[in-house]
Formats: structure tokens, C-alpha cells, sequence
């Protein structure tokens, strides 16, 4: 069994939370406060991570609001993943895919140099552009399946010749690469009347499940549909809606004490879900 989702999942009975805190931090929305910090991103990050490490079992570092910055955004980046609870899984959000060389490549950095426990990845060129990253097997591994965005309709939902939605035939073939439970989904909230059904399909796969919160996702639903019959294998990610809470702060203190607050609504809603 892959030792990141072991590990996530010891954490997810630990306290009872499928909450992933998603780190999309960007310097025009991060409150005032922050921009008279030196290093503001890492700074701001800091105080998500401790506002909320009492009720996260996962942080997800969406690469792009790092890479968008270059040489320093990447340097926050990997400032910001020292900074996550060990008993945490951290997760690329980078969403690579590429012919087998490249895959490597990817595989290479986001596991053996930032050393990730987990990354996104898009499936549509097939498993060979896929293989380089399930044979990390320690690892977990989330393929884009059915996302929250409207989009999702010109391919992801588009009927093929046997008349399934391509998104079922991607549900297949995860289930099938997957190495000792290594192998994730991405499936969002927002699909909340297939997403039950797509977790009875494919009961051993680990369902990452964006769409709660500032995309209007139930959470209940999310956490009833989305885990497995231990309650586990599945995160829901919140991001915007938790670390961009509505107010003027005058301190750290008071920003950390308003996603302190919001993080513990959220956990009190899953432990009364699960």
C-alpha cells in the first residue's frame, strides 16, 4: 500500500477531517498585513498552516500561483512546503503530463526534489505519459476525472461511441494503472449527483474533491458520497473561501484568528458528516 495514502489516512481517522487546505496564494488577494513582511507569500502561508493545522489532513500547493512568479515564486514554494505538518500529505497541484521522457521529468521534480507526497496529473494522452509517475509507488497519484469547472462538458462528459461519458472510461483505466494504492481521482463537488456513483465504481481509489466553498459544492454531500466504507480515501479541498476570508485586519493575529474560525467550522461539519 503507498505510504503517503497510509499516512493520510492515519490522519483522516486521527482527527477526523477530510480537510485539504488548498495554499493558492496570491500576492494581489493576500490581506495588507502581509505585503509589510518580508518574503509576504511565505509569511502568509505560515499563518494558514497555523491556523488550520489542527484540522487539515492535507495541504495542496497549486504550483501555477508560484510559477507565475519565477525564480522567487518557486523559492516560496519550497519555503512553504517545509512549513506543512509532517502528518499531512502534500499535494502538487500541477497537473503534468507529457510523452514518457518529460513525464519523468515532472515525476522527478515533484518527488525526488521538492519531495511532494502527492501530484495532479491530466490523463488524456494515455498511460505511458502517466506510467513515469504510478511507478512512484510510495506516492499518490490524482488524475483529473470529472472536474468542477463548466468545461468539463466539451470533453470530460462527452459520450463515446459505446455510449459512456469519457470520464467513466477514465475511472476505468486509473483503477487499472494504479501500483498498491497509489492512484487518485479528481472529482468535483459541484458533480455532487455522480459522485456517489463514481466512488461505488471504483471503491478502492482515492477521491480529491475541489468544488466546496467559493464553487458552491455541498460539503455533506462531498463527505457522504465521496469516502469509502472506513470513512476515508477522500479529501475535500477548500481554498479560496478559507484563506480569503471576508474583513480588514489589523494584525496577523486577527487574519490567523478569522481562518482559525472558519477551519473549525468546516471540521465540525465533517465530523458530524462521517
Amino acid at each position: 500500500m503507498s505510504s503517503a495514502r497510509e499516512k493520510v489516512n492515519r490522519r483522516i481517522s486521527s482527527i477526523r477531517s477530510l480537510l485539504c487546505v488548498g495554499l493558492d496564494s496570491d500576492l494581489e488577494k493576500i490581506p495588507e498585513v502581509f505585503h509589510t513582511l518580508p518574503d509576504p507569500v511565505p509569511a502568509f502561508n505560515r499563518s494558514v498552516i497555523r491556523a488550520t493545522r489542527d484540522a487539515a489532513a492535507a495541504y495542496k500547493i497549486n504550483t501555477a500561483f508560484y510559477e507565475a512568479r519565477g525564480v522567487p515564486g518557486l523559492v516560496d514554494m519550497e519555503k512553504t512546503l517545509g512549513e506543512i505538518p509532517a502528518e499531512c500529505l502534500t499535494i502538487a497541484d500541477a497537473k503534468r503530463a507529457d510523452i514518457g521522457n518529460t513525464s519523468r521529468m515532472y515525476a522527478r521534480a515533484f518527488f525526488e526534489h521538492w519531495f511532494f507526497d502527492s501530484v495532479t496529473v491530466a490523463p488524456y494522452m494515455g498511460s505511458d505519459s502517466l506510467e513515469p509517475f504510478f511507478a512512484y509507488t510510495d506516492k499518490l497519484v490524482f488524475v483529473l476525472c470529472l472536474t468542477s469547472n463548466a468545461g468539463s462538458q466539451d470533453f470530460e462528459e462527452q459520450r463515446m461511441i459505446d455510449g459512456r461519458p469519457l470520464y467513466e472510461a477514465v475511472l476505468e483505466k486509473v483503477a487499472g494503472w494504479q501500483q498498491g494504492g497509489n492512484a487518485g481521482v479528481v472529482v468535483g463537488a459541484t458533480k455532487s449527483s455522480l459522485l456517489g456513483a463514481l466512488r461505488r465504481t471504483a471503491p478502492e481509489l482515492f477521491f480529491l474533491i475541489p468544488g466546496v466553498g467559493a464553487q458552491g459544492g455541498s460539503l455533506e454531500g462531498a463527505v457522504r458520497e465521496g469516502t469509502d466504507v472506513n470513512g476515508q480515501s477522500a479529501l475535500i479541498n477548500i481554498s479560496r473561501s478559507l484563506i480569503y476570508p471576508a474583513g480588514t485586519f489589523r494584525s496577523v493575529e486577527e487574519y490567523e484568528a478569522a481562518v482559525t474560525a472558519e477551519a473549525q467550522k468546516t471540521h465540525e461539519a465533517m465530523r458530524l458528516a462521517l
